[in-house]
């Protein structure tokens, strides 16, 4: 693992903006993916963002740090969109809901080398399609689970934990790799954000959002001091025995096979879902 984790924060708010960076956010992240996403997620415990080009641009104009822009899907419309994403300032775009290399190809031509390009592994199009995805000139890889879960029909947002989906798929990238969402350590429900930090050391992550529940777990001027708690738990993390890394796989995969309540926890609602 890298030796500095980024933390990611989607927000649009210039005082929110430029408390977090001054933290020591790693990066803001304005959310403009809305298309088929209503449709997509009805019924379920997730947080649709509305984001505007204005937004990004005030982010732009607050923030010392990288911003970046999740568009739609790949469609008809992505060369105005990402056109308008690199106007307003974005060092990066993240495109959700990938189902073939061709689409991420079509995103890197437009691109040009002007952005990097990141992608969101949430449908089982792009799980199998992984080798072939790490193959590309992309700039980060997150898996999201809320969206996967959907498509894949799941019963449960952390089943790509269980049953070795997301471990299958790190190997096959070699650029930043992240899942999930991160909150106070001692926070989080139904999982413990504690035991997701030791997975995410596990599988040799270098990067996650801070997700919905953080914004309501830290009061803005306590944003310093709850990274800091976070980034501990994190390097605790990483200094454990070998029987210690097993044991907490162990804990979480005993939490995961008790839940029975599919797609209503929020621990992954990061408004990536």
């Amino acid at each position: 693992m890298s030796a500095e984790f980024e933390l990611l924060l989607f927000a649009v708010e210039p005082g929110l903006v430029q408390e977090a960076v001054a933290a020591g956010v790693g990066g803001i992240v304005v959310d403009w993916e809305r298309q088929g996403k209503w449709e997509r997620q009805l019924g379920v415990d997730t947080e649709i963002n509305l984001h505007t080009v204005g937004d990004l641009v005030r982010v732009r104009e607050a923030a010392p740090c990288p911003v970046i822009c999740r568009l739609n899907p790949c469609n008809r419309g992505s060369a105005a969109e990402l056109e308008s994403a690199l106007s307003g300032g974005a060092d990066e775009v993240l495109v959700p809901m990938v189902r073939s290399p061709e689409e991420v190809e079509r995103m890197l031509d437009l691109a040009d080398g002007r952005c990097g390009v990141g992608i969101l592994v949430e449908t089982a199009e792009a799980v199998a399609a992984s080798s072939a995805l790490g193959r590309l000139p992309i700039s980060r890889v997150y898996v999201g689970l809320n969206d996967l879960a959907i498509d894949r029909c799941s019963m449960s947002i952390f089943e790509p934990l269980l049953d070795g989906t997301v471990e299958r798929l790190r190997p096959d990238f070699d650029v930043p790799f992240g899942f999930g969402g991160l909150t106070l350590p001692d926070r989080g429900a139904p999982i413990p954000c504690r035991q997701l930090i030791a997975e995410m050391v596990r599988l040799d992550c270098s990067f996650s959002f801070l997700r919905r529940s953080f914004r309501r777990d830290v009061p803005l001027h306590e944003i310093g001091a709850a990274l800091a708690r976070i980034r501990d738990a994190i390097v605790a993390a990483r200094t454990r025995s070998h029987d210690a890394i097993a044991s907490d796989r162990a804990a979480l995969v005993h939490v995961i096979e008790g839940i029975r309540a599919p797609l209503q926890d929020d621990s992954d609602a990061v408004a990536v879902a």
